[in-house]
């Protein structure tokens, strides 16, 4: 530095000091004081989170059946409802978790980017009034073109252009974007008054704003249950097996990896599949050797002395019922459950935290798979 500046320097620090000597004696002790300063803030800060993440439910780290960006997406919204809408209380990411899997079933079949991009897009039928999708009026966009349902959350493209959100702060709404459409549904379900989610009242009301059915309403309520089940009851859903539910699972997951056979399986294990006239027959089910999702569960039982019919919906008739409505923290390790778009179609049995051991379907094997609650039609307790 000049020395003639760094004189002048001293000067009108010096001039300084003297006119307000105690401001910069506070100065002077902040680099002391620095290390107290920081433990304070931090403080502040661990009990404001303390504080804010007791009015929610804790989000698990991983839900089955929910990819981990939707997931983020969903507990990233729920988390700025309260900046956005701090008169919407009880918001959280099963709420929007319980709308997604109606909607989209969490994006299922597409490429979910790590800024929240879906692709392909999502799109539901355009809306030309010709009564596909139950659509008998035309809904037009400004420019005249008939609008759809966008995204995982199928937003009409009429009602997004009103509403939309930035969800991931990229400068940029799009539908088809998770973090963008969880954010904008968190904020549609809250509306602009009062609101508390927690009431089942409540909830009822903002989810019938989203889709006006009561069959809808429903179905998104017993999804948030069980989502719900999954972070209330997590010492259930991770209990080990024991006794004969153990051996019943401990025999079926011996047989991970089986190829499927329709017809296929018997209490002594694999067996030559048989002809169902359709989809079976085209996979050959009936020159392999395997199991169905009836036969895997009649082998399965059969080790501790219980004997099933061959058939899913028989064996739905059996033990003590467990509804869909209970979801799934009234299931226990080793209970069947049951898959149904109408009438009972499939069987597994459930390992626990959302997780099943199934003969999935033709051309595939026995696997373990998350348990899909957009089709999980209940459970059948068997065992004492």
């Amino acid at each position: 530095m000049n020395p003639l500046l760094a004189l002048r320097v001293a000067e009108y620090a010096r001039d300084a000091y003297r006119q307000h000597p105690w401001r910069w004696r506070i100065l002077a002790a902040l680099p002391l004081a620095a290390p107290l300063l920081a433990a304070l803030l931090l403080a502040g800060v661990l009990i404001a989170i303390a504080d804010d993440s007791s009015g929610s439910p804790e989000t698990p780290a991983d839900v089955p059946g929910i990819p981990a960006v939707m997931l983020a997406a969903y507990t990233r919204a729920a988390q700025r409802v309260a900046q956005l809408r701090p008169d919407c209380r009880g918001m959280h990411w099963a709420v929007l978790a319980g709308i997604a899997q109606e909607e989209s079933h969490h994006a299922t079949g597409r490429a979910i980017a790590p800024n929240g991009d879906i692709t392909p897009p999502i799109l539901g039928p355009l809306l030309d009034g010709s009564g596909t999708g139950g659509n008998r009026t035309p809904i037009r966009n400004l420019d005249g073109t008939f609008a759809r349902a966008e995204g995982p959350f199928q937003f009409l493209s009429t009602t997004w252009s009103t509403v939309a959100q930035d969800g991931n702060d990229d400068g940029i709404r799009n539908p088809q974007n998770a973090f963008d459409a969880a954010l904008t549904a968190a904020l549609y379900l809250c509306g602009r008054g009062p609101l508390d989610l927690g009431k089942e009242s409540d909830l009822r009301d903002a989810i019938y704003s989203y889709n006006a059915s009561q069959v809808y309403v429903d179905q998104v309520l017993a999804d948030i249950r069980n989502y719900d089940a999954l972070q209330l009851h997590p010492a259930a859903a991770h209990s080990p097996a024991s006794g004969q539910a153990k051996q019943v699972i401990d025999a079926a997951m011996s047989q991970l990896g089986v190829t499927y056979a329709w017809g296929g399986g018997t209490a002594a294990g694999p067996s030559r599949g048989i002809r169902d006239g359709g989809e079976a027959d085209r996979h050959g089910d009936y020159d392999k050797i395997g199991f169905d999702c009836s036969g895997l569960t009649l082998y399965a039982y059969a080790r501790v002395g219980i004997t099933l019919p061959h058939q899913s919906g028989a064996q739905f008739a059996l033990g003590t019922r467990l509804s869909r409505a209970a979801g799934l923290a009234a299931l226990r390790p080793g209970d069947l459950v049951f898959y149904s778009p109408g009438i009972i179609h499939h069987v597994g049995i459930y390992l626990g935290y959302g997780q099943m051991v199934n003969a999935f379907a033709s051309g595939t094997f026995v696997r373990k798979d998350p348990v899909n609650l957009h089709e999980y039609a209940g459970g059948v307790h068997l065992l004492p």
